[in-house]
Formats: C-alpha cells, sequence, structure tokens
C-alpha cells in the first residue's frame, strides 16, 4: 500500500505544529503503523523531540538540491516502526538556493515518490517551518493532505484563512490532490470562554475538517521535548499523552474504511405446514 503523505503545517509559529507532528506519529505507531517523520524546519525542533541531534548532512537538503536518495537519510528513532529523517542547521540555505532553480516547488515531491510508493510506511508526515517559503511550498506539493494545528486564540481563523487560500491555489496548480486532512485545535482550556468560542468558529467554517480531540495547553506537553522524548513516553498517563492517543484513533478512523458489513442469509423458509400452537409459542398468533 503507497503510503499517505500529511503535511503539519501553519505559517504561524508556537501553535503546537511540531508538538503534534511528533505525538500524532507517535502514538500511530503505538497502534502499529509505520510512520516516517520528515523534518524540514532548519530549527530541528522534532528531530530533538525524538532524542536525535542534528548532523551535517543528514537533512533533504542535499536531496532538495538535485544530489543523493531520500531514503539514504532515514534515521531510526529510539521506536520501533517510527523513523526520521532529521533536520540540520544548512537546510535554512535551501530556502535560496530552491527558488534559483528550476522547478523549486517540486524538488521534494520527486524525491519523495520512490519511498512513498515502496510500501514502507503507512503515513509519513512532514514537519514544515512556520513560513510560506520553498520549503513549507515544497511539502504542500509532495503531500496528500494538510494537518494544521490552530491554537484556540483570537486570530486563529486569519491565519486558518491564509492556509486555506494557499491550499486551494496550489489545487488549482502544483497539486490538484491536495486537501485540508484535518484541522487541530491545540493549547485549549475549557476554563476560558476565549477557547471555547475560538472551537466553535472553526467549527462553524469548517464543519468537516475539526478534529473532535482538542489538544490541552499542559507543562508535561512542553516538557517533553527537552527530553528527547514524544509525550506518551515521558508522561504516559498525563492529559497531554491521553488526547494525543484519542487524536491518532480518530486520524485512523478517518483515514482507514470500515470493515465491510458481514452478509447474513435469510432463514430457510419452512418446509411444511406449522404444527398447531407453534406460532403462538414464538409470539405470532396462530392461524
Amino acid at each position: 500500500m503507497q503510503a499517505r503523505v500529511i503535511a503539519v503545517a501553519n505559517q504561524k509559529g508556537g501553535v503546537g505544529k511540531t508538538t503534534t507532528a511528533v505525538n500524532l506519529a507517535a502514538c500511530l505507531v503505538e497502534r502499529r503503523k509505520k510512520v516516517l517523520l520528515i523534518d524540514l524546519d532548519p530549527q530541528g525542533n522534532a528531530t530533538s523531540a525524538v532524542g536525535l541531534d542534528k548532523l551535517p548532512g543528514g537533512s533533504v537538503y542535499q536531496v532538495l538540491l538535485g544530489g543523493g536518495d531520500l531514503a539514504a537519510r532515514v534515521r531510526p528513532t529510539a521506536y520501533r516502526n517510527f523513523d526520521i529523517i532529521p533536520s540540520e542547521l544548512d537546510l535554512a540555505g535551501a530556502e535560496v538556493e530552491l527558488i534559483r532553480s528550476d522547478d523549486p516547488f517540486l524538488r521534494l515531491r520527486r524525491a519523495l515518490d520512490p519511498l512513498r510508493a515502496a510500501g514502507t510506511y503507512e503515513v509519513i508526515f512532514i514537519d514544515c517551518p512556520p513560513s510560506f517559503g520553498a520549503l513549507t511550498m515544497n511539502a504542500l506539493c509532495a503531500a496528500d493532505g494538510v494537518l494544521i494545528p490552530l491554537q484556540c486564540e483570537y486570530f486563529a481563523l486569519e491565519g486558518l484563512s491564509v492556509i486555506a487560500r494557499m491550499i486551494g491555489d496550489l489545487r488549482a496548480g502544483a497539486n490538484p490532490a491536495l486537501d485540508i486532512d484535518g484541522i487541530v485545535m491545540t493549547m485549549y482550556s475549557g476554563r476560558t470562554k476565549l477557547g471555547q468560542q475560538v472551537v466553535q468558529e472553526v467549527v462553524r467554517h469548517f464543519p468537516d475538517k475539526v478534529y473532535e480531540t482538542l489538544i490541552p495547553r499542559t507543562v508535561r506537553l512542553g516538557e517533553a521535548p527537552s527530553f528527547g522524548k514524544p509525550v506518551i513516553v515521558y508522561d504516559r498517563t498525563g492529559i497531554g499523552a491521553t488526547a494525543y492517543r484519542l487524536l491518532a484513533r480518530e486520524f485512523i478512523r478517518r483515514h482507514e474504511p470500515p470493515p465491510p458489513e458481514v452478509a447474513t442469509e435469510p432463514p430457510p423458509a419452512p418446509s411444511g405446514p406449522s404444527e398447531p400452537g407453534a406460532g403462538a409459542a414464538a409470539g405470532v398468533p396462530a392461524v
């Protein structure tokens, strides 16, 4: 089966984008899925969040510029069936160099196609930088869908409309198959009316796209990356871990077809007249 490629993107920083990419991937692995995470952000936060170092030559940098094989950049994490293509600081230079090249936004898609078709992974997440530069555009042109983490704050819808327009433009051109895979509301606090109002407003505008699972604002989610662990390892029973496990279940329900219904044969027709009183015993008046 060909892997589904999901770009985790939002042009605004600090919305829980990397947190969502790392922890959703880890929770899918916990549910026996094979997942690859591509860290496309030069800051390399996703790489650090799974406990790996940023090493020169280990990112997609050279591949985007036409050299090397993407599969050769894959590194295992400490967790079975969870692999990553890490980031490095040199990746920041790709923004400028890609713009000067031919087809600057299609490089990642061409490099990713063999890895996607190999069937090694069921889901490939791309953690994007917090901007709509050349790296994010490469991710959007390579993806089947965009997962949008959205902070429960006043200006959330304004940023969401920008992403929606960008996806619409790409669907009309470079990537006709691209769609909003889902919107994940992050840093939610049920104690404030603002959080509830933002969720309601986003649901009103995108009723079929918003995940029911709300990711809470919690200290443990913020601490986990500094220990190089997903939250389900760092704080297994905490509310952050519970929320991402629920999100993973919802993600699977959205993307996996329901099991086929088992056809049941009708009961055989009676072979002869019923004995007197048989119908009454079954609750049917006897003729």
